[in-house]
């Protein structure tokens, strides 16, 4: 049976630069980073505490995905202290917190503009 989703690819175009951010804005750690094509790196992320991971990879013709809004939510325990942290960290909001009947969310951008809703659980 199908026990959880272990990995989701974020479309980027410079992986060094998408790296950078995603390690050190967002505090996500290395799991592998090695060779993969030639043009590419095969690049996982772990989100501290989490079970999933993230793979910062574009496959050969999907560059048109970069920059847009991703089908991914990011939750996390506080949506308005989490957005202002990641905001003095430079991360950009597309969309402030705010609390809705159905829940809290927000949506922010990472270097290359996808965009990503954080949500509280």
């Amino acid at each position: 049976m199908i026990r959880g989703i272990k990995l989701a690819s974020i479309p980027v175009r410079d992986q060094d630069a998408s790296l950078k951010f995603y390690t050190e804005k967002l505090g996500f750690k290395v799991a592998t980073d090695q060779p993969f094509d030639g043009t590419q790196r095969w690049i996982e992320l772990l989100i501290p505490g989490a079970e999933s991971m993230l793979a910062l990879f574009t496959p050969e013709g999907h560059e048109n995905r970069i920059g847009g809004f991703q089908p991914m939510t990011f939750w996390c325990d506080d949506v308005f202290a989490t957005a202002k942290l990641l905001k003095s960290r430079g991360v950009e909001f597309a969309e402030d917190p705010k609390a809705e009947v159905w829940g809290t969310f927000a949506i922010f951008k990472d270097n290359d503009g996808n965009q990503f809703v954080l949500s509280s659980k």
